[in-house]
């Protein structure tokens, strides 16, 4: 180990560890940017203040929420068996082996992560990171204090679930997504504040479980980053399974009462009361910053979020910045990605900054919600002459087969080129077949390509071939 002379009060003379990379935070920007530096050769040190590996998104986001979304899959499939000719007993949720399955499928994969970094030579310190100055960092643990420098820093302490202005989580009646986790039995009613991904899935969740659930959402649509039309056939969906779903409605109170929370709600001049047992907040994200000290390293900040150039790096010299602590989409792959990048930048390898019109977003409720690219109407706000393709998953082959036909894929196309300029898919595997459309996308493909492609069949991915016919009014199965 390399080691760096420093004098602190005049007296004593200390020997800190010295790495040419050291990474704030482990989630799924932090992790993947130590693999990366390990791959490359570069001296490296990963500070986590948990006392695992892998952040939000493999301990309390995207890891834990998937795993029981399968199970609600599972558990819903088993409900209409029967409809395939398959007869089964009494049918009923075990929700603490639900849980134990979720845990078991976090702790693999946070095992996986911790194999990694010894595969990787990554020096795991665990404990608070924060500057001491723009190439030194203090980690403050359970088990003491540790002081090493770096030629580079990279923050990627992530975020951590907001609350509302007037409604505040509190674990017991009033939750948030990390409380959601760890419900020990199933809500008779919960209230969801919030439609975006996390509200949506959340919401889907706990319809299969058998609460009654209402989906709050103050714009006026749910989803509101995605296509309108998916957004429609979404509540659509959603009220098809029993779900209440209030758009263009704002939470103005929440009282918790000894059973339960009473809702005051606004739509215009109505105003409603509505009393559940559990309400999620599910209205946003904060970045987290607190305790790294980002001032004394003069880190610039803007509305709480980290300052970065396309290349990950912040004003100051040496400090870079990943994931959801800079204002880029929220999302695990992305932060996987700028880590990367301000790796490869660090190493000085080629680079290019990340095209954020090409990253694919994705909603794991039922039904899925996916898309890349821009939509119909951003399409049309931003001037281009637009040409549109829908197909219904109703006249795919393999959506009867399997029993999910609710829902399409729709491609907005540039009239004038023929570039494929968004992909918007809801229903059966539409965070899978996603892929072929962001990767056409990367490679800037046309429609007539799409539709020049064989599909295998019987596959789902024959939808995305039908809307390319179906831009140019010449779909087969419809």
């Amino acid at each position: 180990m390399a080691r760096h002379r420093c004098l602190f009060d005049g007296e004593r003379e200390f020997s800190l560890k010295s790495y040419q990379v050291v990474i704030i935070g482990s989630g799924p920007g932090g992790y993947v940017a130590a693999i990366r530096a390990g791959m490359l050769g570069l001296k490296t040190a990963i500070v986590e203040k948990d006392p695992f590996l892998g952040g939000t998104c493999l301990h309390r986001g995207c890891i834990p929420t998937k795993a029981l979304l399968h199970t609600a899959e599972i558990y819903d499939e088993i409900k209409t068996s029967s409809d395939h000719g398959i007869t089964v007993g009494d049918v009923a949720l075990d929700i603490h082996k639900v849980h134990a399955r979720k845990a078991s499928v976090v702790d693999k994969l946070a095992k996986g992560v911790q194999f990694l970094m010894k595969k990787r030579k990554v020096d795991v310190l665990t404990g608070m990171g924060s500057f001491v100055d723009t190439k030194t960092i203090r980690v403050v643990g359970s088990s003491g204090e540790e002081t090493v420098v770096a030629d580079n820093i990279i923050i990627a302490t992530g975020s951590t679930p907001a609350d509302l202005p007037h409604i505040a989580a509190d674990g017991k009646r009033i939750i948030n997504s990390d409380h959601i986790l760890a419900l020990e039995s199933v809500p008779q009613s919960l209230a969801v504040i919030g439609s975006g991904a996390v509200g949506s899935e959340f919401a889907s969740i706990f319809t299969s479980f058998g609460s009654s659930v209402h989906l709050i959402e103050l714009l006026p649509r749910l989803l509101p980053i995605e296509d309108d039309e998916c957004s429609k056939q979404l509540e659509r969906s959603f009220k098809s399974r029993g779900m209440k779903c209030y758009a263009g409605t704002e939470v103005t109170a929440a009282d918790v009462g000894a059973s339960g929370v009473t809702l005051t709600m606004k739509k215009g001049d109505n105003e409603t009361r509505m009393d559940v047992e559990t309400v999620l907040l599910a209205a946003g994200r904060r970045p987290v910053l607190d305790g790294l000290a980002c001032p004394v390293a003069g880190v610039e900040t803007t509305r709480g979020f980290v300052n970065v150039d396309g290349y990950m790096q912040t004003n100051v010299p040496g400090v870079y910045a990943i994931g959801d602590v800079v204002a880029t989409p929220a999302l695990a792959h992305v932060a996987s990605k700028e880590g990367i990048v301000a790796v490869d930048h660090i190493a000085g390898k080629p680079v290019h900054p990340i095209d954020y019109n090409k990253v694919p977003n994705c909603t794991y409720s039922h039904p899925e919600v996916a898309s890349v690219g821009l939509t119909e109407r951003a399409a049309r706000e931003q001037g281009y002459d637009v040409r549109v393709g829908k197909f219904p998953f109703s006249a795919i082959s393999k959506a009867v087969i399997v029993g999910d036909t609710e829902g399409f894929i729709k491609i907005v196309a540039d009239k004038r080129y023929d570039e494929v300029l968004g992909v918007h898919i809801i229903g059966p595997k539409a965070t899978e077949l996603i892929a072929e459309a962001t990767l056409g996308m990367r490679l800037e493909t046309t429609v007539e390509e799409v539709a020049e492609t064989i599909h295998a069949h019987p596959t789902l991915s024959e939808a995305m071939l039908e809307t390319a016919h179906s831009v140019y009014g010449e779909a087969i199965h419809i």
